[in-house]
């Protein structure tokens, strides 16, 4: 895995690129995290795509400037993105905040994609969860114990590896890491509901959902998958809010069905 950074406007941003496919295919990340949260998925992945997956603009190690981190202004970034790094056509899995992003990127810019995933996608759920709210309270004040916390109840197991919270306390200690994570809950919170664009979207795509999501419970994935004209869902049992971490093995095969 070759990490790489380019820059968008005047903002450094890093990602991962791995595997020599035509195919390419996107992975977008959700909020507070970072390019890693995909390592358990990416070298499955990578034996059948060429594989992009950036920090977002504001998160992991990419530039954090002072700006509104609206949902729009993520959707116009991953579409300047791929035009930047010369992405023709692609596939895009996005988890959470990124699934949002994913699918207004593909509504809004003129990104060709061919296939969309998204992974308990933000977008229709207005108010916070408790599981939600732990995570932001660790994030804001990151240390071992809130973020164990966080992330065991976010994912319902008990077995969190240590490297995924090192590296998020490194990451939210980042010169303007907090800020840029409260900026985008509060344009999560003002953003109009995805469920009036949800028919603009013209292209096969598939739901996942943790059966045991806390974070954004699988009941919001109904308006999702109404709205949107072809589309399959596949509810991934004994999972929570990141079934790619949790389960990766099962995920590729359902996500690696689809994309084929």
């Amino acid at each position: 895995m070759v990490v790489k950074t380019t820059k968008i406007d005047s903002s450094k941003i890093r990602y991962f690129e791995v595997g020599n496919s035509k195919d390419t295919l996107l992975l977008l990340h959700g909020l507070g995290a970072s390019a890693e949260r995909w390592e358990s998925v990416i070298p499955l992945f990578a034996k059948k795509f060429r594989v992009i997956v950036p920090d977002l603009i504001g998160f992991g190690y990419s530039d954090k400037p002072m700006v509104d981190y609206t949902t729009d202004y993520f959707a116009e970034f991953v579409s300047k993105f791929v035009n930047k790094i010369g992405i023709k056509k692609m596939s895009i899995i996005g988890s959470s905040l990124g699934g949002q992003i994913a699918a207004e990127s593909v509504i809004n810019y003129d990104v060709n994609v061919k296939k969309l995933v998204l992974v308990s996608p933000s977008g229709i759920m207005k108010h916070s969860t408790p599981a939600l709210n732990e995570y932001i309270s660790a994030a804001l004040y990151p240390d071992a114990d809130s973020a164990m916390s966080a992330f065991q109840t976010m994912s319902g197991t008990k077995n969190i590896d240590d490297k995924i919270i090192s590296g998020f306390i490194e990451r939210m200690q980042l010169p303007n890491a907090k800020i840029a994570f409260m900026s985008t809950l509060l344009g999560l919170r003002n953003s109009t509901k995805i469920t009036e664009k949800l028919q603009l979207i013209k292209i096969p795509t598939l739901i996942i959902w943790g059966e045991n999501d806390p974070v954004i419970p699988i009941k919001y994935a109904q308006s999702f998958v109404s709205g949107i004209n072809d589309c399959r869902f596949y509810k991934m049992e004994g999972c929570g809010h990141a079934p790619y971490v949790e389960k990766p093995d099962t995920f590729f095969e359902i996500v690696s069905d689809f994309l084929n």
